[in-house]
């Protein structure tokens, strides 16, 4: 398969910006990457829009951008030429460019300083982000059980953000609801045990590439579980070489 230059562009933001999911694309099919990357690039642009700066009304501004480009796409009309928009575009299934407007909308609260209002909105958020996005890049691909995707997506956006806490805690953020040991292992307990049900939602053979990037979930869950503490110290990334051999494993069995 040939990139064009928009899925080059976006596959080398996806390289540079968001590696462990460089790393899953490049482990799917050939055929998966050129629907695959730009749901990851757009992913990236939306995640990084309030963090490329300290004024909260040019970071609304940024994401109110992408809001209105996922309307355009789900409008099924003229598409705004952008190197992410335009294979966008082209990869999302039907009806998902307006389910993703959650996923920005989600990402307001990493404009402000204020902590998440309960743990309710906690749950909203990893869901938003990491369970959308999944179910997105699964059902581009194919037929898939969208409760397993939402599960295994908040699973894997979870895990991703207790590696996020030491960042967000030297930008002066509170990012955990309640931050005791025990209530930490709980999340993750909860977490591990959505990845647990994923695994019995039915997905097709074309989707479960998407799921390649759940790859390091359950051990940094399981290392949260077992010894909270770690989540605080940033210690919770598994070695280079199991990191390696899991996903070897993933996509040779197709199981997560």
């Amino acid at each position: 398969m040939d990139f064009d230059d928009d899925l080059t562009s976006c596959a080398a933001a996806v390289e540079r910006g968001d590696p462990g999911r460089f790393r899953a694309v490049m482990a799917a099919p050939v055929a998966a990457r050129a629907v695959l990357f730009p749901i990851y690039a757009f992913n990236l642009e939306v995640a990084r829009a309030p963090w490329v700066t300290s004024e909260a009304m040019i970071g609304e501004m940024r994401l109110q951008w992408w809001r209105d480009a996922l309307a355009e796409i789900a409008e099924g009309g003229m598409v705004r030429r952008h190197d992410v928009v335009t294979p966008l575009a082209l990869s999302l299934a039907p009806g998902m460019a307006a389910r993703l407007d959650r996923l920005v909308g989600a990402r307001r609260w990493d404009l402000y300083p204020e902590p998440f209002e309960d743990d309710a909105h906690f749950h909203r958020y990893i869901e938003e982000t990491g369970g959308l996005l999944l179910l997105a890049a699964a059902s581009s691909l194919g037929p898939v059980d969208e409760a397993a995707a939402l599960d295994a997506g908040y699973a894997a956006g979870l895990a991703a953000f207790f590696r996020a806490i030491p960042e967000l805690e030297s930008k002066g953020r509170q990012p955990m609801v309640d931050g005791r040991p025990e209530a930490v292992a709980a999340l993750a307990r909860g977490g591990l045990e959505r990845l647990r049900q994923a695994r019995h939602g039915r997905i097709s053979k074309e989707a479960r590439p998407a799921f390649l990037a759940t790859w390091e979930a359950e051990p940094v869950l399981k290392a949260a579980a077992r010894a909270p503490e770690r989540v605080k110290d940033g210690t919770l990334a598994p070695g280079p070489a199991k990191s390696a051999a899991r996903l070897a494993l993933m996509k040779a069995t197709g199981r997560f």
